[in-house]
């Protein structure tokens, strides 16, 4: 018998519903919330109240667009964390209540295990799935990680960021060089045009399989200064070069961890998850990376880099085959919680 899974992601600033059939996607409609971006970064407040305005109209257009009936739902999985908290509320809520109303189980997801997940997603898109144990690389703006994926529920990070994440080091330097937000993807943009060994920027030396990339934007920004010091249309006269030379040291940083990790583990299934899974560069280095130490690599579509309900829906339909389902007293988590059989 056939499973249909509603997915609620809401993590941050975009309000997003999917339905899936098994693991066939069936929609997955995103509501973006564009007025964050004159203010630089995402305002939890507003974040809040435009997931009030955009759950009902997201859910309702991703039932639409599935061609199904809310009755034919067997379960609503949804983000619980970790998040904003106010917009993780939002998402939480409608999802407790939606559910109650149908009389069907509720699913919490972690929305870092969702990103790993989202690699077993079937759509026209996508590619062959990894087979376990694997590595997933998980980078985004607000975490960085190496996790060992064992299976569909068992997982282990063997490596995380100390400090800031690599999202969020493209981001602030976009800031600091007067790019809009987001930056990552300009960054990108610019890097194509830009020459990778313009300028050299300090790579953190950080025991073990851990990053760190708050001294990166620390020494980025006193680069800067000093530069513009000597040159007030520094930053205006060299944005292409400083962008492709802070994108390859961030990648450096990244994929050296992850070499070192499949030699300590001996796991040759690669995969890479979350948003900077998108960054044209990182795509190119891994594959690069992948034909040298003959590595089975598994890159996203460009549609599940980003945060998407459809994601959370895969990871709720596999803990709905388990059986493992979430109760009404649930409440949202901020931090990361995800470790080894959570």
């Amino acid at each position: 018998m056939d499973t249909y899974i509603l997915g609620i992601e809401s993590s941050c600033d975009d309000t997003s519903a999917a339905v899936l059939k098994n693991t066939r996607i069936l929609s997955n409609e995103i509501a973006n919330q564009t007025i964050h971006q004159s203010f630089g970064g995402v305002v939890p407040e507003l974040a809040s109240r435009a997931h009030q305005q955009n759950i009902i109209p997201v859910v309702e257009i991703a039932l639409h667009k599935a061609k199904i009936a809310k009755k034919q739902l067997n379960a609503v999985a949804f983000t619980r964390g970790p998040g904003l908290l106010g917009s993780l509320l939002v998402g939480t809520s409608f999802a407790k209540s939606f559910a109650m109303g149908l009389g069907i189980p509720i699913i919490e997801v972690d929305h870092l295990k969702a990103h790993i997940l989202s690699h077993f997603i079937d759509d026209s898109s996508a590619g062959e799935h990894p087979s376990f144990p694997f590595l997933c690389l998980t980078v985004s703006g607000g975490h960085t990680q190496i996790v060992r994926v064992d299976s569909h529920s068992d997982m282990e990070i063997i490596g995380t960021t100390i400090d800031d994440a690599a999202g969020e080091a493209f981001d602030k330097a976009a800031k600091i060089m007067g790019l809009p937000y987001p930056g990552g993807p300009v960054i990108d943009r610019l890097a194509k045009e830009g020459n990778a060994n313009a300028f050299q920027f300090p790579e953190p030396k950080i025991q073990g399989l851990n990053y760190s990339f708050s001294g990166l934007k620390t020494a980025f920004l006193y680069f800067l200064r000093d530069q513009l010091k000597l040159d007030e249309h520094f930053i205006t006269n060299n944005k292409a070069d400083l962008s492709a030379s802070l994108q390859a040291t961030i990648i450096r940083v990244l994929l050296s961890k992850l070499k070192r990790a499949s030699r300590e583990t001996g796991i040759k299934e690669i995969a890479i998850a979350g948003g900077v899974s998108a960054n044209s560069g990182l795509r190119s280095e891994l594959l690069s990376m992948a034909d040298k130490f003959r590595w089975n690599t598994y890159i996203p579509p460009m549609q599940f880099t980003t945060d998407n309900a459809a994601m959370i829906a895969i990871a709720g339909y596999f803990k709905y085959l388990d059986g493992d389902f979430g109760s009404q007293d649930i409440t949202p988590y901020s931090k990361n919680k995800m470790v080894k059989n959570i």
